[in-house]
């Protein structure tokens, strides 16, 4: 990044330099997203390192707004407490944040069907009206024919590796999303990005959700895909029921919006040759294993 290695003791220099109070706590690397390299500080929080173009504008936006969401919502989220500023040593800002303890669900999936009640209760606490300003996404919580151009390139994608039959249902499933109701609600908070690896699992279950960086308005039905996205088979329907939120069109969107985010999750999971920070190889079984779920009857 720009000719900067975000290495120890970088992060170390940035802390000794702009928070003092936390320069000497423990600090060790750990694996992150695609836009911010993750320290782990100490045992309750950790400091998030921009590695890309967008990341500074996607820590701003959870630095503005998730402080106030996160006081009642019932699970952990890593809630920004600082923020490190712009400096000769590192040319963008950074956050610390608080630490959500439990392991990604990419490499421990959701295997406890109680896991439905904590994802509806925590969707059913966020899914509130949102404020004048907040933000608004071009493709998170937008009307499903937005997005139809990716889903058709991603489904020429994975066709091209194979399961060309299995696919046929996918588009199935895509056209009756396409075909229901556009969301009239409420401007809504949304996470916009609920995938196995942001969020965080415990003794079998739900414990955290992380990464807000695509936190903004809209439909619904971008988070309620992680009824098929993150649940063990046979849960969706126990969610639906918890969440107690969503008519037959929302349902249907999404499904569609499932079946779209799990042939993101295989093509990732070979991302280590299309210029992706590290690869993903966790996320192409996690994306077969949602896809069968999404085909199967709710």
């Amino acid at each position: 990044m720009d000719g900067f290695e975000i290495d120890e003791s970088l992060v170390r220099s940035l802390l000794r330099d702009q928070h003092p109070d936390l320069g000497e706590l423990e600090l060790r690397e750990v694996d992150g997203g695609w836009d911010n390299q993750l320290w782990r500080l100490g045992e309750e929080l950790a400091v998030r390192m921009p590695r890309t173009e967008r990341a500074p504008d996607l820590l701003r936006k959870e630095h503005r707004w998730l402080p106030g969401l996160a006081a009642r919502l019932p699970l952990p989220v890593p809630t920004p407490l600082r923020i490190g500023e712009v400096s000769v040593r590192f040319p963008r800002p950074w956050t610390i944040a608080t630490w959500v303890p439990g392991e990604p669900a990419d490499r421990v999936p959701i295997s406890d069907a109680r896991g439905a009640d904590a994802l509806a209760g925590f969707l059913r606490a966020l899914h509130t009206e949102a404020p004048t300003g907040a933000p608004v996404s071009t493709d998170r919580g937008v009307p499903l024919e937005r997005l139809t151009d990716g889903f058709e390139k991603g489904l020429a994608e994975v066709a091209s590796q194979g399961a060309a039959a299995e696919l046929r249902h996918v588009r199935a499933i895509w056209d009756e999303a396409l075909a229901a109701p556009r969301w009239e609600g409420p401007r809504v908070w949304l996470h916009g990005d609920l995938h196995p690896a942001n969020v965080v699992v415990s003794e079998g279950t739900l414990s955290g959700v992380i990464d807000f960086g695509d936190m903004c308005v809209g439909d619904p039905a971008v988070d309620l895909a992680a009824a098929w996205v993150l649940l063990p088979t046979g849960a969706a329907a126990r969610f639906f029921d918890a969440y107690a939120q969503a008519d037959p069109a929302m349902i249907r969107r999404a499904g569609g919006l499932a079946a779209l985010k799990c042939l993101f999750l295989i093509l990732v999971g070979r991302a280590g040759d299309r210029g992706l920070p590290g690869g993903k190889p966790a996320w192409g079984p996690a994306g077969r294993a949602a896809l069968r779920r999404v085909l199967a009857p709710l």
